[in-house]
């Protein structure tokens, strides 16, 4: 009888890495998140080391005195790679890997092995191996000579070890090919847009830094059944569900991609055609983990990223998620200047989610047309239609016809003939 031998995944133990620029910046905590993205990709962080310079060295990241030290730590904690905090060019890439002869890993390799686990939609795949192509074909002699030394493991998934034998030419080949998939998925975006403009339903993006609650805060709403974990980067695809306000208006909502700091450029170049779903909203719903130290900064970083995707003049209601971590009589004030309304909420036991639906309906309110007047009988349609597309706040049926008294969006009311 043949012997059956069980195979186990062996779990990557990793030492932190950061460069730390001048006092009292934000270094210990991107080095904290970055062993939260570590975890997310499966491996257990074992250590961590921080340089302090003016900027990273050019050829080698780290000081050679550093460097020493760092090798000492591998040694003591039996670490099988590191993880930068930066990325790294492939000069700093290759001399690390020579000088340490160890796995060398940098925070956006993580974050694309990450979307390459997390990745479910057509789309979704093409844009993470767009990425992940992009960034192999620079550094394509230094990771080939990693990953065949050290078996795989991070960094290994989506396009697989075989894409880094190819030459330079056939990954060009290959992000070509990516790229004319990408553009006939983004024309069926466009179009699946077209005909949501000539359906009059308003859009509300969902958007916030990774892991700050989006997900739960759809499900909570529409009941979307999206995947919900304490984790970052939990869902990666696009989820677009309907959301029926009290006064009987829909309205779409859209859960997009978390944010992150030190978001790679060639990232959010990948996955723009998604991120634009925010940029073709009529309204942005920012939502805030309220419980995180490093709430101010996710903050920003979500701005900025919007700014990049050029999505500045949109009304934003922004919601503090998950206040119950909150400390009870906690007497925190908060606020954002750059949103119309502000709600201190948690999705999560549904606690203001009642003012979040007044609060959209108040928004839309205020890019409607108030009309009040008698349809005909023979027009039962169009109040039909005013009641999907607008609020209807009055309806009184008289001899001469139907009275109404609702506010419409500028569109219906163009179609609407008076």
């Amino acid at each position: 009888m043949a012997e059956i031998f069980e195979t186990k995944q062996m779990t990557e133990r990793v030492i932190l890495v950061g460069v730390s620029y001048h006092d009292n910046d934000d270094t210990a905590q991107s080095l904290d998140e970055l062993g939260e993205l570590a975890a997310t990709a499966g491996a257990v962080t074992v250590g961590r080391l921080i340089q302090n310079r003016e900027a990273p060295h050019p050829g080698t990241y780290l000081g050679k005195g550093k460097i020493e030290e760092l090798r000492q730590l591998i040694w003591e904690e039996d670490a099988t790679g590191i993880i930068c905090d930066d990325e790294l060019s492939p000069a700093q890439l290759g001399n690390l890997q020579d000088m340490l002869d160890i796995k060398v890993m940098d925070r956006t390799l993580i974050i694309l092995d990450i979307f390459a686990q997390r990745a479910s939609t057509r789309e979704g795949k093409i844009q993470v191996e767009l990425a992940q192509l992009r960034y192999r074909a620079t550094r394509l002699t230094g990771l080939g000579r990693s990953l065949s030394r050290l078996g795989g493991g991070i960094g290994t998934r989506g396009p697989g070890e075989k894409k880094l034998e190819m030459d330079r030419r056939l990954i060009k080949d290959r992000i070509s090919q990516l790229k004319q998939e990408l553009e006939a998925v983004k024309r069926h975006r466009e179009v699946a847009r077209q005909q949501r403009s000539k359906n009059p339903v308003p859009v509300a993006a969902i958007v916030g830094y990774t892991n700050a609650g989006k997900s739960t805060l759809l499900n909570q709403m529409t009941g979307a059944g999206v995947l919900e974990e304490d984790k970052l980067f939990a869902t990666l695809d696009p989820t677009t569900r309907t959301l029926k306000l009290d006064s009987g208006q829909e309205i779409l909502l859209t859960d997009t991609v978390g944010f992150i700091r030190k978001l790679p450029h060639h990232l959010i170049q990948a996955f723009r055609s998604t991120l634009e779903e925010a940029k073709y909203a009529d309204m942005i719903i920012h939502v805030v983990d309220a419980s995180n130290p490093q709430m101010d900064i996710h903050m920003h970083v979500v701005y900025e990223t919007l700014n990049q995707l050029e999505v500045g003049d949109k009304p934003v209601i922004t919601l503090f998620n998950k206040t119950d971590r909150l400390c009870e009589g906690s007497d925190r004030i908060f606020k954002d200047f750059r949103a119309e309304k502000t709600l201190a909420i948690s999705a999560k036991n549904k606690m203001g989610l009642d003012e979040v639906k007044d609060t959209i309906e108040e928004l839309l309110r205020q890019s409607k047309i108030l009309i009040e007047r008698v349809f005909d009988y023979k027009r039962a349609g169009d109040i039909a239609v005013i009641r999907k597309y607008g609020q209807l706040l009055e309806e009184e049926y008289r001899a001469e016809g139907i009275f109404v008294r609702a506010y419409v969006p500028k569109d219906v009311y163009a179609q609407l003939e008076f």
